[in-house]
């Protein structure tokens, strides 16, 4: 039994995708930029807002001014448009209840801005399920970086020499997340990415539904 799991959010806990491409495509129709497929944007996203921005921004609106820019709006667009579409993966609030009822200590580490993070999180679980919820702060490297994941466990007050700890995730990101960190992943097959992305990564798991994840978490 795993007694710590470290979630990622964007893909995993939570159906973002369509209100982060629909903010992204906002801005780009402002500026009559190229605009994207929720599909292309899957893998835009993943590695931070700023890179989110850079990937939809065209090239010749790359440069750091005009990025920072870009990236202010797209703030501003996410932010009154974040809880539009967004939504639990389907058992998920189940799954985090039963979870917490089995003393299992949970967080949540993304590559989200942590002030949306934080906020999308309280407002489709409530407080009290998480220990702590840990998204994109200034001066710490994001994901997969080990340095965040590190900082978390250690607020945590877990090791992963000596506890058992799981980090959960949809992405390649998220393997390599766990894995820099020196942690077993479990992949979500239900978020933004491929069973082919995560089985090629290396994650030790794979979960088709929450009832699965479940099962992986609590075994004996």
């Amino acid at each position: 039994m795993f007694t710590t799991v470290l979630f990622d959010l964007d893909g995993t806990l939570l159906n973002t995708l369509d209100d982060l491409a629909d903010s992204a495509n906002r801005v780009c129709a402002a500026h009559g930029w190229a605009q994207y497929t929720k599909d292309e944007y899957r893998y835009f996203v993943g590695n931070g807002i700023p890179k989110l921005v850079e990937l939809f921004s065209p090239e010749t609106a790359r440069d750091p001014a005009t990025l920072a820019a870009t990236l202010a709006e797209f703030n501003v667009v996410y932010g009154a448009h974040m809880h539009d579409k967004t939504a639990p993966y389907p058992g998920m609030p189940e799954l985090l209840h039963n979870l917490r009822q089995n003393g299992v200590k949970m967080a949540v580490f993304s590559n989200k801005a942590d002030e949306f993070a934080g906020a999308v999180v309280e407002r489709y679980f409530g407080k009290g399920l998480f220990e702590i919820v840990r998204g994109a702060l200034p001066n710490v490297p994001t994901k997969p970086a080990p340095e965040g994941t590190r900082a978390l466990m250690r607020s945590l007050g877990v090791d992963p020499a000596a506890d058992k700890i799981l980090y959960v995730g949809d992405s390649n990101v998220d393997v390599q997340t766990a894995h820099n960190a020196g942690l077993p992943c479990c992949g979500v097959l239900w978020g933004f990415r491929t069973r082919g992305e995560l089985e090629q990564e290396g994650a030790e798991y794979l979960a088709g539904d929450c009832k699965e994840l479940e099962e992986i978490i609590l075994a004996k």
